[in-house]
């Protein structure tokens, strides 16, 4: 439904309302539509969840074998050959 900014101004609670159970609620301002007023399931819906930076890192492409291989064949010391 469209609601004219003053209008939506003087019904919030109405505006509201009607965003939990029928909807998004546009509002217009100057005949142009401004904002939407969304119910918190929608919001979540659209927004969806956020990956954590953890989350998102494991979820990375897979390691090929050989790449595998190399990572838990390495020595756990930090110290290191180095042809100079």
């Amino acid at each position: 439904m469209n609601w004219h900014l003053q209008d939506a101004k003087n019904n919030f609670s109405k505006v509201v309302q009607l965003a939990r159970t029928r909807g998004p609620q546009t509002v217009t301002l100057r005949g142009e539509r401004t904002v939407v007023v969304l119910s918190v399931e929608d919001y979540d819906q659209l927004a969806g969840k956020k990956k954590s930076l953890v989350e998102y890192l494991l979820t990375g492409p897979g390691w090929d074998d050989e790449f595998h291989k190399e990572i838990t064949t390495r020595p756990d010391t930090m110290i290191r050959d180095v042809d100079l």
